[in-house]
């Protein structure tokens, strides 16, 4: 995901893709294990836009403090 899409969500949106985005991770690196996937860097993208989203709400939270 790009920044400017995370940015363009509300923060109940975020919330949710983030969630989706923890479990299908979970899900690739499981499968990851058993039998390798076709595409390993998926792991690293997943993770990272994880992180992004991650950032994006921290952000938000300390604005409205």
């Amino acid at each position: 995901m790009k920044q400017s899409e995370i940015n363009s969500l509300s923060t109940a949106e975020l919330q949710a893709k983030l969630g989706e985005m923890k479990s299908a991770y979970q899900q690739l690196t499981m499968s990851h294990a058993i039998s390798p996937i076709q595409n390993p860097l998926q792991i690293r993208l997943m993770r990272r836009s994880i992180a992004r989203i991650a950032t994006e709400l921290s952000k938000r939270d300390l604005q409205t403090a």
